[in-house]
């Protein structure tokens, strides 16, 4: 079977730009991503660079993009590219403005967000224990999935607040502060709230577009944790009154109301004050029909059902 490959090059050190080198090759069906770079490497162009370590999907050294989807090279069979993408396949890095060399990247700023979480655990033990600092087997499978994470960084690349916003701590920071937060020997849990709560770098500011979860090799549901977090920063009163709170806030209490979302109520219960500055945006959507009064906002007419699943369904008292 023959693929042709678009691979990435670029030296931090030597190169003003990056560009692609076209390489036509015959793959056999067992191969994966990791021996196609080897090829790369050993026939065609010896000073192509790149990450893996493990071969077995455990260490997240060898993480690349094929044709834009994040992946491990050494987990993803060629055969499986090629029947997503066709023949022609583009190999890159999983973040081309942190390149160093072709595939290795930069992770600096990656574990440094990752540690300001405090990834470890935080426990009262013994100076001399007798026993095991166990945990019972119902609280573990709260951690089972989380502990899946090998910080290969595919969420935290794949994350569009992530490029925009260098406070921000990302997928896989959030994913591990809810390991620990969740872990019941863990005495550390209000002290990591605080630190995801803060607005700019925080939980609030996920835009809730999936792309982690998507990228994740590993198909843990980053997005989960993040929810998770939600809840716990509420149920531990770390929450601070500030516009995500009071959005979350103020959407259960226009659904409990109404049955259905008050946007406009939502806005201004948001952003209190802050709501003039909509002022002249508001006024025109008001000359258009596209604002609706309080008097005359409607309401389900399964507004008891609503009632009933909101309470039923909400685990945190704001």
């Amino acid at each position: 079977m023959k693929v042709t490959l678009k691979v990435f090059r670029f030296n931090a050190e030597t190169d003003y730009l990056p560009h692609y080198d076209t390489i036509e090759m015959s793959i056999d069906p067992r191969d994966v991503v990791l021996d196609v770079l080897n090829r790369i490497k050993w026939e065609h162009d010896g000073s192509f660079t790149y990450r893996r370590s493990c071969r077995h999907g455990i260490c997240g050294s060898c993480a690349v993009k094929v044709n834009g989807r994040s992946t491990l090279a050494c987990k993803e069979r060629m055969v499986d590219m090629i029947e997503l993408f066709g023949n022609e396949l583009t190999i890159e890095p999983v973040s081309k403005k942190r390149v160093i060399k072709d595939m290795v990247v930069d992770k600096a700023d990656f574990w440094k967000k990752y540690e300001t979480v405090k990834p470890w655990l935080e426990a009262k033990i013994d100076e001399h224990p007798t026993m095991e600092n166990i945990i019972p087997p119902e609280e573990a499978e709260k951690l089972e999935e989380s502990d899946y994470c090998i910080q290969c960084g595919c969420c935290y690349y794949a994350c569009p607040v992530v490029e925009v916003n260098e406070e921000y701590l990302g997928p896989a920071a959030f994913e591990k502060a809810y390991r620990f937060t969740a872990d019941v020997r863990d005495y550390a849990k209000k002290e990591r709230l605080e630190i995801v709560d803060i607005l700019g770098q925080g939980v609030w500011d996920c835009v809730k577009c999936y792309e982690c979860a998507q990228a994740c090799p590993k198909h843990i549901d980053p997005i989960g944790k993040i929810t998770k977090l939600h809840n716990q920063i509420f149920e531990e009163g770390v929450a601070k009154s500030n516009v995500a709170t009071r959005h979350a806030v103020g959407f259960k209490k226009s659904i409990e109301k109404h049955g259905i979302l008050d946007e406009g109520h939502l806005v201004a219960y948001s952003e209190g004050i802050g709501v003039l500055k909509h002022v002249p945006e508001a006024l025109e959507m008001f000359k258009k029909g596209k604002i609706v009064m309080p008097w005359n906002m409607p309401k389900s007419k399964n507004l008891d059902e609503i009632k009933k699943l909101v309470k039923i369904s909400s685990t945190v008292k704001f």
